[in-house]
């Protein structure tokens, strides 16, 4: 693997502003093999880890991208460990994050946390500024049916190597759930999942639905009705919550024009109707704006708990799902 290709971006993330991607793993290797996994099957289910790069090849990808990534006088704000598979198979990732981060720039890892039973992955991972756990489904079942894991791994031990590690990360905490369709969207799972990051107590969870090709046709998203119920009953788990849908380039962008605001906003966070009402008001707008996005199919209204809540659109979710 060439330097272009270690390194890549930077990227727009809602999550982490300007992303500098790092490649640090071969193509799909990985200890799960997703139902949803939106950049192909894996090619190697692993679990042992090994050495795949050196760190000084890492490091001077790393340096040569930022070069001239800021000779264009472009910014980056993490540099950020998201390969295509999982991170922490590399048995140097330690020490690539500590080389990387003398360029100043924060460090990020996007893990799967099926590896975090160990304890040598748990240290290196503490040397990272804001780390993603992914936490899709608590019971062994549902977990086996939607991350189809490596015979070896048992949920709950992953499941303990992450509550470990939340309890001395210094850093960001943050996690990541995928819904899909049929396999995980039960009030019934939800809400375990919701017990599960109540006691992990990240600084942020994202709710996520598959919006590209899945590695298997059934990974689809679930109906917005159904992501919708899944974001209010988390909610009331977790500090904070967001969607993790849509498209990030402009997430951050606040506008003026009432009609890019709701979308981006609703890619986001639902919107309760009298939160609409109030910002088409503050915009000079009518509701019209509204009943046109409905109609155009880019933003959904639902019903729960008997008040109508607005949310982005996400590609397949249509009417019938």
């Amino acid at each position: 693997m060439n330097n272009l290709m270690l390194a890549f971006g930077p990227v727009p993330s809602r999550r982490l502003g300007h992303s500098l991607g790092i490649n640090n793993i071969q193509p799909k290797a990985c200890s799960y093999s997703c139902v949803y996994c939106q950049v192909g099957r894996t090619l190697r289910m692993e679990v042992e880890r090994r050495s795949l790069f050196g760190p000084e090849e890492v490091l001077a990808a790393v340096t040569d991208k930022l070069d001239k990534v800021r000779s264009r006088k472009e910014p980056v704000d993490y540099l950020t460990f998201a390969p295509d598979g999982e991170p922490t198979l590399d048995i140097n990732l330690g020490l690539e994050i500590e080389m990387v981060r003398r360029t100043g720039v924060k460090v990020a890892v996007i893990t799967n946390a099926s590896l975090l039973g160990r304890e040598d992955v748990r240290s290196e991972l503490m040397k990272a500024d804001w780390v993603s756990l992914k936490v899709d489904a608590v019971t062994e079942k549902t977990w086996t049916r939607v991350n189809r894991p490596h015979r070896s791994l048992q949920a709950g031990a992953v499941q303990d190597g992450m509550l470990r590690f939340a309890g001395d990360f210094t850093g960001a905490l943050a996690t990541e759930t995928m819904l899909v369709r049929g396999l995980n969207d039960t009030e019934e799972s939800v809400g375990a999942v919701g017990d599960f990051l109540a006691r992990l107590q990240p600084s942020v969870s994202y709710l996520a639905v598959p919006i590209r090709p899945p590695a298997e046709k059934r990974g689809q998203p679930p109906d917005e009705e159904t992501v919708n119920r899944a974001f209010q009953l988390l909610s009331g788990k977790v500090d904070r919550l967001e969607y993790l849908i849509g498209y990030e380039g402009n997430a951050f962008a606040s506008t003026g024009d009432a009609e890019a605001d709701l979308l981006s906003i609703t890619a986001v966070h639902p919107m309760r109707r009298d939160a609409v009402e109030n910002l088409l008001a503050k915009a000079g707008a009518e509701w019209q704006v509204v009943d046109g996005l409905v109609a155009r199919g880019e933003i959904a209204e639902v019903e729960h708990d008997g008040k109508l809540f607005y949310l982005r659109r996400f590609r397949g979710s249509g009417q019938g799902h």
